[in-house]
């Protein structure tokens, strides 16, 4: 993965029926949602059920909606294999313990911000996902990574 960012956040999926009417607006076409969420949010996290069943034309559709920034980080099982670009990663579960946070599970900013801290020593990058989609959550997470600058 190519990327000088830091710190991604976003949520499982992009797919959420309380979005609808609150952030994404209610005449928003479906095969937009994706378009819209990229302009909020830099990662999405799928989980395996969704991308393996995607079919290429879908994943082609996905990245071509995305911007250069955007990272799809995919739930690993099944066949493992993913589309080829440098803007998705396969996560494992020795990767996941070092590259992700889970918000609704660990909601304390202060911690979130510590491990923001570690990995700016060490320039790896941190996914924080909501696996609820907590637009709340997400928010807030967002806006200690621009006041922490990253």
């Amino acid at each position: 993965m190519e990327s000088n960012q830091l710190v991604f956040i976003g949520a499982v999926n992009w797919r959420h029926p309380a979005w609808i009417g609150g952030f994404y607006p209610d005449d928003l076409p479906d095969d937009w949602l994706l378009s819209y969420y990229n302009t909020r949010f830099h990662t999405v996290y799928l989980p395996n059920s969704v991308w393996q069943a995607a079919p290429e034309s879908a994943w082609t559709e996905w990245l071509n909606e995305t911007h250069a920034g955007f990272v799809f980080v995919l739930e690993p099982g099944g066949t493992e294999s993913k589309p080829a670009s440098e803007h998705v990663l396969l996560a494992t579960p020795a990767w996941m313990a070092e590259h992700v946070w889970w918000l609704d599970e660990h909601p304390d900013l202060r911690a979130l911000a510590q491990r923001i801290s570690q990995h700016a020593v060490t320039g790896e990058p941190l996914f924080a996902f909501s696996r609820s989609g907590n637009l709340a959550l997400m928010k807030e997470a967002d806006t200690l990574r621009q006041v922490m600058g990253y």
